[in-house]
C-alpha cells in the first residue's frame, strides 16, 4: 500500500506518517518498504481512469509503498489513536 493510503486509514497526514518510519528505521528493513521511482509511480498512475484533482493530487516526493508487514510494523510505530486501536 501506498504512504498516502495507509495515512488516510490511520488518520495522519503522510508527512507524519514517513516521520515516524525515518524515526524507526530499524524496523523497516528493504523488504517492508520501499519509495517508488518514476517511472513506477507514472505507470500506477496511468492505470486510473480518472485521476483526483485538487489539494494533494500532485505530490512533491515520490511516495513510499509498504509490503503486509510494513503496514503491521506502522502501527506499531503510529500514535494515532487509530493506530493503537490496530495494534492492541
Amino acid at each position: 500500500m501506498l504512504d498516502s493510503d495507509l495515512a488516510q486509514l490511520y488518520q495522519v497526514e503522510t508527512r507524519v506518517l514517513n516521520q515516524a518510519v525515518k524515526r524507526n528505521l530499524s524496523r523497516f528493513p528493504e523488504r517492508y518498504y520501499f519509495q517508488l521511482t518514476e517511472e513506477e509511480l507514472m505507470v500506477s498512475k496511468s492505470q486510473f481512469v480518472i485521476l483526483n484533482r485538487g489539494r494533494g493530487s500532485n505530490t512533491k516526493y515520490l511516495p513510499h509503498a509498504f509490503s503486509e508487514q510494513g503496514v503491521a510494523m506502522l502501527s506499531a510505530v503510529l500514535r494515532s489513536s487509530v493506530a493503537v486501536q490496530i495494534s492492541l
